[in-house]
C-alpha cells in the first residue's frame, strides 16, 4: 500500500522532528483551536480530562487525580512513586498492564496516569483494531509520553501483538512497502509513550506480550470501608444528601465493586425523589434494594437463580460450567465473569475440578435445608 505508507511515513517524520519538539509547542491554546479541531474530535484522541464517549454519564463520579482514587492503597502508593520518578526524569511512564474483575477502576486508573502525568490520553479497545495499519495510525499520531490505553487487550489479533512488541520496546514500527519481490520493510520511528493494557482475564495474554509491560497491578475488590467512602463522595458530585447507615447498607449490597455502588446509588436517588425524601435514608434504600431484588449479600435475582438451580436441579453439584450456563440461559464467559467471582468470593460458591459446588452458606442464606442426597453428592459420593 504506497499511499497509505507515504502517509505514514509523513506523519513519523511531523512526529519525531530534528529538533525534538512535538508539533504545536510553543503555542498558545487559542492557535492552536484555530489550527486544529479540538482533540475531542479527533478520533481516538482525548486529553485526561475529556469524559469517554461510552462512560459520559459515569465520568463525574470518576477520580481524577491518585488522592481521589479510594481504595487499591498499596498499588496506588506504588505508582505514585513509579510516576513521580518519570516525571522527575521527564520520561514517559513504563507500560502497565491492569487485571482484575469488571467495574473495579481499571479505565478510571488509566485516566489517572494520564492526568498525573500531564499527558494526552488515547483510548480504543483491542476489538476495534481489526487491521496493522488501524495501531499504525494511532500509534503515528502519539504526542511524546502520550498514555495509550487499550481495554480487553487479550483479545488482540496476533499480527497486531506482534506489531505491538517493537512499539513497546523500540518505539518504531515495522511497516512493509511494496509487494511480492520489490516489497522491503522499513522501520518508522515514533515518540516515546505509555501503553496501558486493561483485562479481565490475565490468564488469556500471551506471555510475551505481559513480559513487555514493565509495572503490573492487579486489582482486588474493594473492602466495605472504602465502598462507603465511594458512596458518600459520589453522593456529594451528585448532590443528594445520604445518611451513614443507609451508605453502610448500600456498601454492603455493592459487590465490594464501585461500578455497582454508583449505579445502586443512582436508583437510589430516584426512589428519593419519586418518594418525597430530602436524602438517602436507610428506609429508602431497604425499599430500592427490595424493588430491584438486591438482597443483604448483594445477590441479585440471577445469582440466587444460579445457586437455585444447583441445588435443586444437581443436588448441591457439582456441575460442569457449560451445563450450568445452559440451564441459567447465559454463556459460559458471562458465568465465569461476571456472576461467578463474587459468588465465590462471597463463600456461596465453589470451583472443583469436577464442577461447581454450594456451600453451606448458600442453602442457609436461601433459607434451604441440605437434603440426604446433598449431602452424599457434595461428600463425593453417589449411592
Amino acid at each position: 500500500m504506497p499511499g497509505y505508507s507515504s502517509f505514514i511515513m509523513g506523519k513519523a517524520k511531523a512526529a519525531t522532528k530534528s529538533d525534538g519538539k512535538n508539533a504545536g509547542e510553543g503555542q498558545s491554546p487559542n492557535e492552536k483551536n484555530e489550527k486544529n479541531p479540538p482533540e475531542e474530535q479527533v478520533a481516538g484522541i482525548l486529553h485526561p480530562e475529556t469524559p469517554l464517549v461510552e462512560d459520559e454519564r459515569d465520568f463525574s463520579l470518576r477520580p481524577r487525580t491518585l488522592r481521589e482514587f479510594v481504595g487499591q492503597t498499596a498499588m496506588k502508593d506504588n505508582l505514585a512513586v513509579f510516576i513521580a520518578a518519570a516525571k522527575g526524569r521527564q520520561e514517559s511512564l513504563d507500560h502497565l498492564f491492569l487485571t482484575g474483575p469488571p467495574g473495579l477502576g481499571k479505565t478510571t486508573l488509566a485516566q489517572v496516569v494520564a492526568h498525573e502525568l500531564e499527558t494526552d490520553f488515547k483510548v480504543t479497545s483491542a476489538p476495534a483494531l481489526d487491521k496493522p495499519k488501524d495501531l499504525a495510525g494511532i500509534l503515528t499520531t502519539v504526542t511524546e509520553k502520550t498514555v495509550f490505553f487499550i481495554d480487553e487487550i487479550h483479545r488482540l489479533k496476533p499480527t497486531i501483538e506482534e506489531m505491538l512488541y517493537i512499539a513497546m520496546e523500540d518505539y518504531e514500527l515495522d511497516w512493509i512497502i511494496g509487494q511480492g519481490p520489490s516489497a522491503r520493510t522499513i522501520r518508522i520511528p515514533i515518540p516515546s509513550f505509555t501503553l496501558v493494557g486493561a483485562t479481565t482475564k490475565a490468564g488469556n495474554v500471551s506471555s510475551p506480550l505481559v513480559s513487555r509491560f514493565g509495572i503490573t497491578c492487579r486489582f482486588s475488590f474493594y473492602e466495605q470501608p472504602e465502598i462507603e467512602a465511594i458512596i458518600r463522595r459520589s453522593a456529594g458530585i451528585l448532590k443528594i444528601a445520604i445518611e451513614d447507615d443507609a451508605a453502610a447498607l448500600l456498601g454492603v449490597s455493592a459487590r465490594g465493586t464501585p461500578r455497582v455502588a454508583n449505579r445502586l446509588l443512582r436508583r437510589m436517588r430516584d426512589f428519593a425523589q419519586v418518594l418525597g425524601a430530602a436524602s438517602i435514608t436507610r428506609q429508602v434504600v431497604e425499599e430500592g434494594l427490595k424493588r430491584l431484588e438486591i438482597d443483604a449479600l448483594g445477590l441479585e435475582k440471577h445469582d440466587r437463580e444460579i445457586l437455585r438451580i444447583i441445588i435443586e436441579r444437581y443436588h448441591g453439584g457439582p456441575v460442569g460450567a457449560e451445563t450450568l450456563a445452559i440451564s441459567v440461559g447465559e454463556v459460559v464467559d458471562t458465568l465465569e465473569d461476571y456472576y461467578e467471582p463474587y459468588l465465590i468470593q462471597s463463600g456461596l460458591l465453589q470451583r472443583t475440578s469436577r464442577g461447581r459446588l454450594v456451600t453451606d452458606l448458600a442453602y442457609k442464606h436461601l433459607g434451604l435445608a441440605r437434603s440426604q442426597s446433598d449431602t452424599h453428592e457434595a461428600n463425593g459420593f453417589l449411592f
